[in-house]
């Protein structure tokens, strides 16, 4: 069977309506897509950099059990993410379940009781709500007697300096900086940005620890808060770094003695760093930062290209086509609890796995309302694959992101196109 590309496009039950419009888009993009390449080629670069620096072998892939004492893999790639990420140490484990879980184990094991927790930049994601104590919670920051203060965005989604230096003081003793949007639609901070304001409030406090939660960011620049003077920089392995080949973990990279605390927390007071088993999974951590670079370009493009449809369509979306890039997400303010599940259902039946599943909105543990999730992927809620989420609330946004190539990011949104404008464009 001899099929045109758009032939086979068709096959899947795309209108000729909605491939047309979406091919001409792609043509646009081309510069856009170049520049990408550009620096995905670059910390492509720079992770091989790191890994022949920390001479990884084959002997590094062996599997450990028990206490794992002397995993020589895990000691090695721990190096090898200090030095992609230009930092003292890190801890890189299979035990740190999710990004939340790895903020979780960064706070707990830097702040003490009569701390007090700063976000300059408005509240963090929903499901540090419980962690830090916004919403009650059992064996939360708050109930050890670590208090938590912010200092919103300015309307136009500029730092509040003012606001910020009033409201450090001689509690303060950690700031969180949250690279990405989470559930709102502010813009995402640039690592340029994140550096000034680590900056400003270090010439205010110098001995604050500054922590920034990279999850979604990692690799979209050529640097990383870390090169700004992060003091931890967190996140997840089933987002970018792990590259869909992870298939579990989190990383914290940054100074010696605020991962040694974080590693105190994540097993024990006298352990730290020198236990935890890796059980035989250790070569796809290596091989999924290997390829997380290209695998991140590919996820950028499909957001770039999610933005210029619905851009087109009059959706208003964050960031708009044209606005520089410094996160994986996309996200599509589509105005209706109707289109953001109509979406959802698009990018689900663009999966390799579970495309027949209907996804619906559920009362999800850890957020404040209903909310819908889309992803067919081959790691559990690994949102480097092609997914969507949304809170089923006002403005009914859904958050686009991921794919582990940019053919399977662009036929994932050509699906939810299909599906919110129920076939074909009026164009």
């Amino acid at each position: 069977m001899n099929l045109t590309l758009d032939e086979m496009i068709a096959s899947f039950g795309i209108d000729t309506s909605i491939t047309t419009f979406c091919n001409e888009i792609e043509n646009k993009l081309e510069s856009r897509f170049k520049q990408i390449d550009k620096v995905s080629e670059f910390n492509q670069l720079k992770v091989l950099k790191a890994m022949q620096k920390n001479r990884v072998s084959d002997i590094h892939f062996a599997a450990t059990t028990g206490y794992g004492y002397n995993d020589l893999g895990r000691d090695t790639l721990e190096a090898v993410y200090a030095s992609v990420f230009n930092t003292e140490d890190a801890l890189v484990r299979p035990q740190l379940i999710s990004g939340t879980h790895a903020l979780n184990v960064a706070l707990f094991g830097n702040l003490r009781p009569g701390d007090e927790l700063l976000s300059p930049v408005g509240k963090p994601y929903d499901t540090l709500d419980k962690v830090i104590g916004i919403s009650p919670s059992s064996g939360s920051l708050s109930e050890y007697g670590i208090t938590y203060r912010q200092v919103d965005l300015l309307e136009d989604g500029a730092f509040d300096y003012e606001g910020i230096k009033a409201a450090i003081n001689s509690k303060t003793k950690l700031v969180t900086i949250q690279r990405s949007k989470g559930y709102t639609t502010r813009p995402t901070l640039s690592v340029t940005q994140i550096g000034e304001l680590i900056k400003f409030v270090k010439s205010i406090k110098p001995e604050l620890i500054c922590m920034v939660d990279n999850c979604y960011g990692e690799f979209v620049e050529t640097i990383e808060p870390s090169d700004v003077g992060a003091d931890m920089v967190v996140g997840s392995l089933i987002k970018n770094p792990g590259g869909g080949l992870a298939p579990i973990g989190g990383y914290i990279c940054g100074t010696s003695k605020c991962v040694e605390n974080a590693s105190y927390r994540l097993t024990s007071p006298g352990l730290g760093k020198e236990v935890g088993a890796t059980l035989g999974i250790t070569q796809s951590l290596f091989q999924g930062l290997f390829v997380s670079p290209q695998v991140v370009a590919g996820a950028l493009k499909g957001a770039i290209f999610a933005a210029t449809v619905f851009d087109k369509l009059g959706y208003v979306t964050v960031p708009n086509s044209i606005e520089s890039r410094h996160d994986i997400i996309q996200a599509i303010i589509l105005g209706s609890p109707e289109k953001v599940i109509s979406f959802c259902k698009g990018i689900q039946a663009a999966a390799p796995v579970d495309s027949f599943v209907t996804p619906e909105p559920w009362a999800m543990p850890g957020y404040d309302c209903e909310v819908i999730m889309a992803a067919g992927a081959f790691i559990q809620g690994s949102s480097i694959e092609l997914s969507a989420d949304a809170p089923i609330k006002q403005p009914y946004t859904v958050f686009f992101q991921g794919g582990l190539s940019w053919h399977h990011a662009k036929i994932g949104v050509m699906m939810a196109l299909q599906e919110v404008t129920k076939g074909i464009l009026n164009l």
